[in-house]
C-alpha cells in the first residue's frame, strides 16, 4: 500500500490536474467477493491499470485501508479457525496428549526435541512456559495431523516408564558401555582439526558437535586408535581443539552461510537452519543461568 500527497501549500479542495491528489494504492489478489467488499468499503476508489492497483482518495485513505486490511485478515481467520474446528470433528486426534480448548488445542508431552522441532513447524503454534504446554490454534489442524503420529511417537518414546525400561535393557551391553564412553567423550570438550584446515578461535563455527567455539587449540596430536570409535576418519595429522558453548549474543552476530559445506568438512560456516534452533538453545540456557542467579 502506498500513500501519495499534495505538496504542503495546495489547497486540498482545488488541486490541479497535473499535480498528485491525496490518497493511497493498495493491491490485492483477485477475488470476486473481495473487489465487490472493497468497493461496497470505498466507493470512490478507481482502478489504475497501468499500476494495476485501486486508488483510494483522501488524506485518510491510508488508515481507512489498513483497517479494512486488518477486517480482512481477522475474517480470514475466523473462517480457518471454523473450518480446522470442523476438521477435527470429522476426524479428531484422539491422544492422551492433547486437549480441546476454546481457541484451539493444548499439547502437554515429556520433553522431546523432536516434539519441540514437530510443534515448531506448525503454523501460529506457540509454548506456554507458565503451563508447559504447547497451543496451536483450530486453522493449523492440518498441518498438526500431519505432523502428529512422529509428535506421540517421540511423546511416548520420553515417558519416564519407557525411558527406564530402555535404561534396563542396555544395562551391562555394549551398547551402554559405548554410550557411556561417548558422553566420557562428550565432556572432555575436545574435537579433532586437520592440520592443514584450522578454524578460528573465539568465534562460532558448526561441527558434528553442533555449533561451538574453538577456545584453544594446542597442538596435541590426535592418537586414532583410541578415537576412531567416536571421530571415524581421523589420522595422525589431526590436532585437538578445545571448544565451549557460544553465548546468545555470539549466534545473533554470526552470518550465515550462503553455500552449503562440503561433504567431508570437519567444521564449517553455519548456517540459518542451524543458527536458528542453537539461538533459541542458548537463549533457554542463559535465561535459566539468570533464574538461578541471586
Amino acid at each position: 500500500m502506498t500513500e501519495t500527497k499534495p505538496p504542503a501549500d495546495q489547497d486540498e479542495m482545488s488541486p490541479r490536474d497535473d499535480e498528485p491528489k491525496p490518497g493511497a494504492e493498495v493491491s490485492f489478489p483477485y477475488d470476486r467477493m473481495t473487489v465487490e467488499q472493497f468497493r461496497n468499503r470505498f466507493p470512490r476508489a478507481r482502478w489504475n491499470d497501468v499500476r494495476r492497483a485501486w486508488f483510494v482518495p483522501g488524506r485518510t485513505a491510508s488508515r481507512r485501508i489498513g483497517r479494512w486490511l486488518a477486517e480482512l485478515e481477522a475474517e480470514a481467520d475466523a473462517h480457518a479457525d471454523a473450518k480446522g474446528r470442523d476438521a477435527f470433528a470429522f476426524d479428531p486426534i484422539d491422544s492422551p496428549y492433547l486437549e480441546l480448548g476454546k481457541a484451539g488445542f493444548r499439547i502437554r508431552t515429556p520433553y522431546s526435541k523432536t516434539v519441540v522441532d514437530e510443534l515448531r513447524e506448525v503454523p501460529f503454534s506457540r509454548w506456554d512456559g507458565d503451563l508447559r504446554i504447547w497451543h496451536v490454534p483450530f486453522r493449523s489442524y492440518e498441518e498438526l495431523r500431519r505432523r502428529w503420529p512422529d509428535i506421540e511417537a517421540a511423546a511416548r518414546r520420553n515417558e519416564p516408564e519407557e525411558r527406564r525400561r530402555r535404561a534396563e535393557e542396555r544395562k551391562g551391553t555394549e551398547r551402554e558401555m559405548r554410550s557411556k564412553l561417548r558422553t566420557a567423550e562428550r565432556k572432555r570438550r575436545r574435537y579433532p582439526l586437520p592440520a592443514d584446515a584450522l578454524p578460528p578461535t573465539g568465534r562460532p563455527v558448526a561441527t558434528s558437535y553442533g555449533i561451538v567455539v574453538f577456545t584453544e587449540i594446542t597442538g596435541e596430536l590426535v592418537d586414532p586408535a583410541l578415537v576412531s570409535d567416536f571421530y571415524p576418519g581421523v589420522t595422525e595429522d589431526y590436532l585437538w581443539g578445545y571448544w565451549r558453548a557460544p553465548t546468545f549474543d555470539e549466534l545473533v552476530r554470526t552470518w550465515p552461510a550462503k553455500t552449503p559445506r562440503r561433504h567431508d568438512a570437519e567444521w564449517w560456516q553455519p548456517t540459518i537452519e542451524e543458527l536458528r534452533p542453537a539461538r533459541r538453545v542458548a537463549r533457554a540456557r542463559e535465561v535459566r543461568k539468570q533464574a538461578k542467579a541471586p
